[in-house]
């Protein structure tokens, strides 16, 4: 019988999110040219982006291993100010699933997907 430990081991925050992609130089396109977003760097089927604390990985190889493409992600970005970050990425060609709605009392929320459905959402105040 394998014992439990009294105490979780200590976790720290996190460091990346891998987002399984179909085809890693479009997304970087997305990500970096449409989202304005600094590319850290790139290999055969990987991307690295830098998305202030935390980095976002594009991988081709992780999108193959699914039988389903995307998952039930959702990526959060912080904005100061949601509705102008709203209208800038709309000018950019970015569709919105939806308008920007107050999802607290002080905070606001917009959500929008990349090439390959994963769902991304706008947060923070809005003017």
């Amino acid at each position: 019988m394998t014992s439990v430990p009294e105490t979780p081991p200590a976790i720290g925050s996190v460091a990346m999110i891998m987002l399984g992609v179909s085809d890693v130089d479009r997304a970087v396109a997305f990500y970096r040219d449409v989202l304005g977003l600094k590319l850290h760097g790139q290999s055969e089927g990987l991307a690295f982006i830098d998305a202030g604390d935390i980095a976002l990985a594009l991988s081709a190889p992780l999108w193959h291993s699914r039988e389903t493409g995307a998952g039930a992600t959702e990526v959060v970005f912080t904005v100061d100010d949601v509705a102008a970050a709203h209208a800038a990425l709309v000018a950019r060609g970015v569709d919105f699933l939806e308008s920007p709605r107050a999802v607290t009392p002080t905070d606001w929320a917009a959500n929008f997907t990349d090439p390959d459905g994963h769902i991304l959402s706008l947060f923070g105040p809005s003017s």
